[in-house]
């Protein structure tokens, strides 16, 4: 394999949290959440990769950081909808402590990762690193 966001170990094991998620959980939910907790938990835990690797495919670090808050922000998200299956009584026990295992070392994992671009700053020295594209210029006046 090439080099890709797939070599990421935060990527694998956001992917494995998803398959978790798709393989393990959701088939043990009611028929009425299909178009609730069921579209919410499998949304949520295919956004903590897709976040990781869309991050992946930027150039500056600023925007590589930005996505990895994203996707921990969905992770955590993956996390509470873990959290009402199991007081719902959708899901074992065992299979939310599973899970939850798999998302406490996705956010370790993901949390090194943007200490690291933090620390390394792939791409600084780039022309238009330090463009900042949360900014709108100002409107010029015309007369």
């Amino acid at each position: 394999m090439s080099e890709s966001f797939e070599n990421l170990k935060v990527w694998q094991k956001a992917h494995e949290l998803m398959l978790f998620v798709h393989q393990e959980v959701v088939p043990h939910l009611p028929k009425e959440e299909k178009w609730n907790l069921a579209d919410q938990i499998r949304r949520s835990s295919k956004s903590v990769s897709a976040n990781i690797a869309e991050g992946y495919g930027r150039f500056y670090y600023k925007d590589r950081v930005r996505f990895c808050y994203n996707a921990r922000g969905s992770l955590t998200e993956t996390e509470n909808h873990l959290v009402d299956a199991k007081d719902l009584g959708y899901v074992t026990l065992q299979s939310y402590q599973q899970g939850r295992e798999i998302a406490a070392e996705t956010q370790r994992l993901l949390n090194g990762y943007i200490g690291y671009l933090k620390r390394e700053k792939p791409g600084k020295d780039e022309p238009g690193h330090d463009i900042n594209i949360d900014h709108q210029p100002a409107e010029l006046d015309e007369a």
